[in-house]
Protein backbone atom coordinates (compact mmCIF):
# COMPACT_ATOMS: atom_id res chain seq x y z
CA UNK A 1 0.00 0.00 0.00
CA UNK A 2 1.14 3.30 -0.66
CA UNK A 3 0.49 6.29 1.46
CA UNK A 4 -0.32 10.10 0.72
CA UNK A 5 2.44 12.41 3.85
CA UNK A 6 2.56 15.23 4.46
CA UNK A 7 5.33 16.96 7.07
CA UNK A 8 4.61 19.83 8.71
CA UNK A 9 7.43 22.09 11.35
CA UNK A 10 5.94 23.56 14.12
CA UNK A 11 7.24 25.08 17.02
CA UNK A 12 6.41 22.01 18.80
CA UNK A 13 8.12 20.03 16.66
CA UNK A 14 8.03 17.73 13.39
CA UNK A 15 4.25 16.68 12.36
CA UNK A 16 3.98 14.01 10.23
CA UNK A 17 -0.10 13.49 8.22
CA UNK A 18 0.24 10.13 7.12
CA UNK A 19 -3.37 9.22 4.75
CA UNK A 20 -3.74 5.57 3.07
CA UNK A 21 -3.88 6.90 -0.99
CA UNK A 22 -6.83 5.22 -1.84
CA UNK A 23 -8.99 7.20 0.66
CA UNK A 24 -7.03 11.03 0.15
CA UNK A 25 -9.82 13.49 -1.47
CA UNK A 26 -12.73 11.98 0.32
CA UNK A 27 -14.88 12.75 3.31
CA UNK A 28 -15.74 10.49 5.74
CA UNK A 29 -19.46 11.89 8.56
CA UNK A 30 -20.34 9.54 11.25
CA UNK A 31 -23.17 11.25 13.68
CA UNK A 32 -20.85 14.63 14.51
CA UNK A 33 -17.45 13.21 13.95
CA UNK A 34 -15.60 14.16 10.06
CA UNK A 35 -12.76 12.89 8.39
CA UNK A 36 -12.60 15.99 5.54
CA UNK A 37 -9.32 13.87 3.31
CA UNK A 38 -10.21 16.48 0.55
CA UNK A 39 -8.37 19.68 2.93
CA UNK A 40 -4.96 20.86 2.04
CA UNK A 41 -3.57 19.53 5.72
CA UNK A 42 -4.15 15.95 3.98
CA UNK A 43 -1.86 16.66 0.41
CA UNK A 44 1.35 15.79 -0.12
CA UNK A 45 3.98 13.19 -1.27
CA UNK A 46 3.35 9.34 -2.02
CA UNK A 47 5.80 6.95 0.07
CA UNK A 48 5.64 3.72 0.52
CA UNK A 49 5.97 1.62 3.78
CA UNK A 50 9.37 1.57 4.93
CA UNK A 51 9.63 5.85 3.82
CA UNK A 52 6.83 6.53 6.39
CA UNK A 53 8.66 4.47 8.88
CA UNK A 54 11.54 6.25 8.67
CA UNK A 55 9.40 9.83 8.97
CA UNK A 56 8.21 8.86 12.40
CA UNK A 57 11.79 8.00 14.13
CA UNK A 58 11.92 12.26 13.39
CA UNK A 59 8.31 13.51 14.35
CA UNK A 60 7.47 14.63 18.11
CA UNK A 61 3.54 14.49 16.54
CA UNK A 62 1.54 11.87 14.46
CA UNK A 63 -1.57 11.92 12.40
CA UNK A 64 -2.57 9.06 10.81
CA UNK A 65 -5.71 7.82 9.10
CA UNK A 66 -6.60 5.03 6.96
CA UNK A 67 -6.22 1.53 8.07
CA UNK A 68 -2.91 1.16 6.45
CA UNK A 69 -1.41 4.41 8.15
CA UNK A 70 -2.56 3.75 11.47
CA UNK A 71 -1.62 -0.10 11.76
CA UNK A 72 1.56 0.97 11.09
CA UNK A 73 1.39 3.39 13.87
CA UNK A 74 -0.02 -0.35 15.78
CA UNK A 75 3.18 -2.80 14.56
CA UNK A 76 5.45 -0.26 16.11
CA UNK A 77 3.63 0.40 19.05
CA UNK A 78 3.27 3.88 18.77
CA UNK A 79 -0.89 3.78 18.75
CA UNK A 80 -2.68 2.57 21.85
CA UNK A 81 -5.79 0.22 20.26
CA UNK A 82 -8.60 1.85 22.57
CA UNK A 83 -7.54 5.51 21.18
CA UNK A 84 -8.55 4.67 17.82
CA UNK A 85 -11.25 6.91 16.53
CA UNK A 86 -13.29 4.87 13.76
CA UNK A 87 -15.49 7.21 11.19
CA UNK A 88 -17.13 5.32 8.62
CA UNK A 89 -15.38 2.83 8.78
CA UNK A 90 -12.17 4.70 8.87
CA UNK A 91 -9.65 4.32 11.66
CA UNK A 92 -8.02 7.58 12.41
CA UNK A 93 -5.08 8.28 15.45
CA UNK A 94 -3.46 11.34 16.58
CA UNK A 95 -0.26 10.63 18.49
CA UNK A 96 2.34 12.73 20.58
CA UNK A 97 5.69 11.21 20.59
CA UNK A 98 7.66 12.60 23.19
Amino acid sequence: MDYIVSVKNSKYGLLVVVTDSNIIGKIFEEGNRQLDLTKKFYQGELKGKEEVKKLFEKSRHLHLTGKGAVAIGVELDLVDGEKILIVKGVPHAEVCLE
